[in-house]
């Protein structure tokens, strides 16, 4: 391959996507996940999202960020956090927070809520659940995300359909609520609430 094409490939690749009513610009490269375009999965879970103005948000395994600057822009009062165990990730988003004017966002290199401060708590945690994360780690993130809600918030994934069964018995038991808001051809949206006692 010519050195001209390698170079091509070395830049960064950018995009322009219309998420959730908001216009944003996305830097990625190769090796994040889907750096071309926001992927089906990420688009369905933006569509069913409820964010109120005053909320905290996390998003959960970012990337470069897709639904973390969709959250920090709906949720312009409140603080949104963007994590994800990949560095280059981290610097993506960081990038990309920077190139669109976003005040109220922030990212975080932590490997699940490990290095999320101990105080730090959520009105809406939303994450594209990647399929081969492991039933284990699944179980973890399910109760570590229970604990930092408020009470009376709520957690939106996005799986692949066959991780739906798995998803709905474990949210259920996590947190004693579980409802499937979409189901496509590929993909399910469902959503947990903490109770409004905590």
């Amino acid at each position: 391959m010519k050195s001209s094409s390698i170079s091509r490939l070395r830049r960064d690749i950018e995009f322009d996507a219309e998420l959730c009513g908001h216009d944003l610009h996305f830097y990625t490269t190769w090796g994040l996940f889907s750096p071309r375009e926001i992927d089906d999965g990420t688009l369905l879970l933006l569509q069913h999202l409820d964010i109120k103005p005053e909320h905290d948000c996390l998003d959960l395994g970012c990337g470069y960020g897709s639904i973390g600057l969709a959250m920090a822009r709906s949720a312009s009062h409140g603080q949104t956090l963007l994590i994800d165990k990949d560095f280059v990730a981290v610097e993506y988003v960081e990038k990309n927070i920077r190139h669109n004017h976003i005040n109220n966002a922030e990212v975080l290199l932590s490997n699940g809520f490990d290095h999320i401060p101990r105080n730090r708590q959520f009105d809406v945690i939303a994450s594209n659940i990647p399929a081969k994360v492991g039933r284990e780690l699944l179980t973890l993130i399910l109760h570590d995300a229970y604990n930092r809600l408020n009470p009376g918030g709520c957690l939106y994934i996005v799986t692949i359909n066959g991780l739906r069964q798995f998803m709905k018995r474990h949210m259920s038991e996590t947190f004693n609520d579980y409802k499937k808001i979409k189901q496509g051809s590929h993909y399910t949206v469902a959503r947990a609430c903490k109770n409004q006692s905590g």
